[in-house]
């Protein structure tokens, strides 16, 4: 397998660390399998990096540290959303509970969300690091076939 290959696979992320850890986040071993382009951004580096040299028919389980998954948490992406700028972007007859997760358009027209973590009279507190940064992961694969 090489960066740039087209691989169809099944694949099980679990949690190995913090709070969530034992949590299966993705598992496609019970349905379909996944099938991916290395370097094009669908999975992180250091998760495409553990696929290469692997070859067709090949299973393997390896655990990644939070620098070579989804990155360690960022305190600075935990932000204050107006209320105003909530009704905004969701609208505003939409009921929000914390651990919801929200959808926002950026301005240059991109999608990006963000987990609602509190809500407030004139604000709402978002988390925009993504669910699993900061946490180990271990990943199961089981190399179905590589273009």
């Amino acid at each position: 397998m090489q960066e740039t290959s087209y691989v169809t696979l099944h694949y099980r992320i679990t949690l190995a660390s913090g709070a969530g850890a034992g949590q299966v986040f993705a598992d496609t071993f019970t349905g379909r399998p996944a099938t991916l382009q290395l370097g094009v951004g669908q999975w992180a580096p250091g998760m495409e990096a553990a696929l290469l040299g692997r070859s067709e028919g090949e299973s393997a389980s390896f655990e990644l540290a939070p620098a070579d998954a989804y990155g360690e948490r960022n305190p600075e992406l935990l932000q204050r959303v107006s209320r105003a700028m909530l009704r905004e972007h969701a609208g505003t007859d939409q009921d929000f509970n914390p651990g919801d997760m929200v959808e926002f358009t950026a301005p240059n027209g991109g999608r990006y969300a963000g987990i609602l973590k509190e809500m407030h009279e004139d604000h709402a507190v978002f988390d925009f690091n993504h669910p699993m940064a900061g946490a180990r992961l271990k990943v199961d694969v089981a190399i179905l076939g590589v273009l």
